[in-house]
């Protein structure tokens, strides 16, 4: 286990039964993400992207191998340990956004404080706005997602992400619903985050919003084939 690494995978695997067949979603995967890393993923759909970071965020326990998420390991963690491990460590960013469309914009960014036990402050509400205010979208606080472009509605799930100041950031495909100019704009954003001091973990299927990172990870049947050092 490198002591420096905000997370960790170690020879990781997960496999499905399917049929009555093992079908191998990763295969024996080894990362390390430091802080103020930013890692790209990159491969076709169905290619492990999605598995490795559900890995990574502890959505899901490997098969075999290990994971280690700020030095803690995951394997025999219980749903509220694991519960408790995502909501104080990871900050997620979905391709569909995943606002609650009942909540105002503020109300969506200040969700995970809440869900965590955190009663309303004005710390919070200083959170709030200072994120809001990063992603452009300090005029929209009131707003519903409703009323917000694609666009609008990615940069606030990435202020979302970042309400309780996660040490990791997965971001899954955040660009696939965006058209070019919204996309560059949220891999900016990703990439302000990880100059920061956040690692964040990008899956996407495109080359062309990989490229910002300062390094490329390439997979293809459950496997990373390929490594790139960009920096």
């Amino acid at each position: 286990m490198l002591l420096s690494a905000v997370v960790e995978l170690v020879r990781a695997s997960k496999i499905y039964q399917a049929n009555g067949n093992q079908v191998f979603a990763l295969r024996d995967a080894s990362l390390a993400l430091e802080p103020s890393s930013f890692t790209a993923v990159v491969g076709r759909s169905g290619c492990g992207k999605s598995t490795l970071l559900n890995l990574a965020g502890a959505v899901d326990l490997p098969s075999s191998g290990e994971v280690f998420i700020d030095q803690q390991l995951t394997r025999g963690l219980n749903d509220a340990d694991l519960s408790r491990l995502r909501r104080t460590k990871i900050g997620f960013v979905f391709q569909f956004f995943n606002l609650l469309p009942t909540l105002t914009v503020a109300e969506n960014v200040e969700l995970p404080l809440l869900l965590g036990g955190q009663k309303d402050s004005r710390q919070q509400e200083s959170r709030i706005l200072e994120l809001l205010e990063m992603v452009g979208l300090e005029k929209k606080a009131q707003s519903y997602p409703h009323q917000l472009s694609g666009g609008e509605m990615q940069r606030a799930s990435i202020a979302r992400a970042l309400v309780h100041h996660p040490v990791l950031v997965l971001a899954d495909e955040p660009t696939g619903n965006l058209d070019d100019s919204n996309a560059q704009t949220v891999i900016g954003l990703l990439l302000r985050i990880s100059q920061s001091g956040c690692a964040v973990l990008l899956a996407t299927h495109s080359k062309q919003a990989a490229s910002v990172a300062s390094r490329i990870l390439f997979m293809r049947d459950g496997m990373l084939i390929d490594t790139e050092n960009l920096s």
